[in-house]
């Protein structure tokens, strides 16, 4: 079979596109063959060695997969052959087929398309935990989201208006905006117009925001929380714009507000009961049309390169998929 491959650390153009052996399905395992593999800006920092994540060389990139199941491992039962699923891998997703434990395996609907249902798991699940188990919102409560049209942004924008949340949309280009209101924000914020802290400030008639959503990081993130109002929640999600804030905290003193981290795949490995349940809900959701897991562009496997690029120059609105 085709994989997409990282033999050592190295930049998008270096990937090599490579025959590998068929994955053999074993005990409580399921091989599914791959029709579509979800990617995201995490993936571009696992490849060059920057990522919290270092899986063993080598490797694929894309974290997250929908397809067919092709065969079973001994003592999987609540699966068939031909059952059209979703799976959250971790890695290795950029190949034609993958085995992977069938607990963590998703049937899907025959309403969902496949490339819909690869970018899910994810962005939607990182969303949710953020917002349900993190944030603790209370319906009416102002949510600002940075980077609003990525991945992860455009679903917190559809999630916090779900939940009954004023959602603000905070993105670095009109177009974005636009995108992100289609997707659920109520007010939108343009931080290259305009400074961040003086916009949330002016949107939210001085209050400040309850929840801010940051998937960003960089010098968005101080201003953001400059603007936070009094107990609020600020979300570490990401530093999509490449620099890790240092805080002051001063600010969470002033504020009496919380600063939370987001770590989506830790805690999914210790809660799956409730991770599952977060992501069987999702893909009910999505099918429903209540949230759009909409897709930006895709790919090719053998163009992985460059949907990865579009990613780094943060140029998606919406998920990048590739097509084994």
């Amino acid at each position: 079979m085709k994989a997409v491959l990282c033999s050592e650390y190295c930049g998008p153009d270096d990937l090599v596109l490579a025959d590998i052996a068929d994955p053999v399905a074993g005990p409580g395992e399921a091989v599914i063959a791959i029709k579509a593999a979800a990617l995201n800006f995490f993936d571009i920092l696992m490849i060059q060695g920057k990522y919290q994540i270092k899986p063993p060389f080598p490797f694929s990139p894309a974290a997250e997969v929908a397809g067919v199941i092709e065969s079973l491992g001994d003592g999987v039962s609540d699966l068939k052959v031909g059952d059209r699923v979703v799976a959250s891998c971790g890695f290795n997703g950029a190949r034609d087929k993958i085995a992977l434990p069938a607990q963590s395996i998703v049937k899907i609907p025959d309403n969902l398309d496949f490339d819909r249902a690869a970018g899910i798991i994810i962005t939607y699940g990182t969303a949710l935990h953020a917002l349900e188990d993190r944030a603790h919102p209370k319906p009416g409560e102002t949510l600002a989201v940075l980077g609003a049209a990525g991945g992860t942004g455009l679903a917190a924008c559809e999630l916090g208006k779900l939940m009954g949340l004023k959602v603000i949309a905070c993105a670095s280009s009109d177009a974005k905006l636009d995108f992100a209101k289609q997707h659920g924000a109520e007010l939108t914020l343009n931080y290259a117009a305009e400074d961040l802290k003086d916009g949330l400030k002016r949107l939210t008639e001085g209050r400040g925001a309850d929840i801010i959503f940051d998937p960003v990081g960089g010098s968005y993130a101080e201003a953001a929380l400059r603007a936070i109002a009094w107990e609020g929640r600020f979300l570490v999600i990401g530093f999509a714009a490449g620099e890790i804030p240092k805080m002051p905290l001063n600010l969470a003193l002033l504020k009496g507000c919380d600063i939370r981290g987001v770590f989506w795949g830790a805690w999914a490995k210790l809660n799956p009961a409730k991770n599952r349940a977060n992501l069987e809900k999702l893909v009910q959701w999505t099918a429903e049309g209540k949230i759009s897991s909409h897709v930006d562009r895709s790919f090719p496997l053998a163009q992985t390169a460059d949907a990865l690029k579009v990613l780094a120059g943060r140029q998606a609105m919406g998920k990048v998929i590739l097509h084994p």
